[in-house]
C-alpha cells in the first residue's frame, strides 16, 4: 500500500504540468498566432506563467524547516525550458507556414497582401505581424524559408527542433 501512495506522489508534479500544458496555456494563448509580441506583452505573460506555476506546485520546504516560494529557476525547470513565449512563437510560426500555403485567392492571403489607402499616422510605424515572425525565423538561421515552408513535412520537422525559438530569458 506503501508503494501506491509513493507512485501517485511521483506522478503528480507531471500531472500538475500536464493539466497546464493542455488547459491553462492553450486558453490564455488563444489566437496568439496573430499577435505581435511587444517587451511588455512578454513580461506579462512570463510573470502569468511564473504565478500560475508557483500556485500549482506550492511552496518549497528548505532543510532548516521553513517554506519559500520556488524561484524562476526552479520552476523553469520544471516547465523544461519550454515556457509560454516559445509556445507562442511556435504558434505562430505553425499559422505562417498554413497561410504561406494557402492559394493566392485565400481571403487571409488577400489580407496579408492588402495596403491601407490611408495617410499613415505621425511617429514610428507599428511592427507588422510578419516583421515580428521573419525576426524568428532569422533567430533560427532558416534560409530560404519560403521553399521550406511549401513542404509540410520538411516545415513541421523545423519547427519540432526544441525551442530554437524561444528569444527571451525566463530569468
Amino acid at each position: 500500500m506503501f508503494t501506491k501512495t509513493l507512485n501517485i506522489n511521483i506522478n503528480i508534479p507531471k500531472r500538475r504540468t500536464q493539466l497546464y500544458n493542455t488547459l491553462i496555456r492553450p486558453t490564455v494563448t488563444y489566437t496568439s498566432e496573430t499577435w505581435v509580441l511587444k517587451e511588455n506583452m512578454i513580461n506579462k505573460l512570463m510573470i502569468f506563467e511564473r504565478r500560475s506555476m508557483r500556485k500549482i506546485f506550492g511552496p518549497t520546504r528548505t532543510d532548516d524547516g521553513y517554506w519559500r516560494i520556488k524561484t524562476n529557476q526552479e520552476i523553469n525547470k520544471i516547465l523544461k525550458g519550454q515556457n509560454i513565449i516559445g509556445f507562442i512563437k511556435k504558434q505562430r510560426l505553425n499559422w505562417l507556414g498554413h497561410v504561406e500555403r494557402m492559394t493566392e485567392d485565400n481571403n487571409v492571403q488577400k489580407i496579408k497582401r492588402w495596403k491601407p489607402m490611408s495617410k499613415r499616422p505621425i511617429g514610428r510605424p507599428k511592427t507588422l505581424w510578419e516583421d515580428d515572425v521573419l525576426e524568428g525565423i532569422k533567430s533560427m538561421n532558416v534560409r530560404n524559408w519560403k521553399k521550406v515552408v511549401q513542404n509540410r513535412d520538411s516545415w513541421k520537422k523545423l519547427l519540432s527542433k526544441p525551442e530554437p525559438y524561444t528569444g527571451c530569458s525566463t530569468s
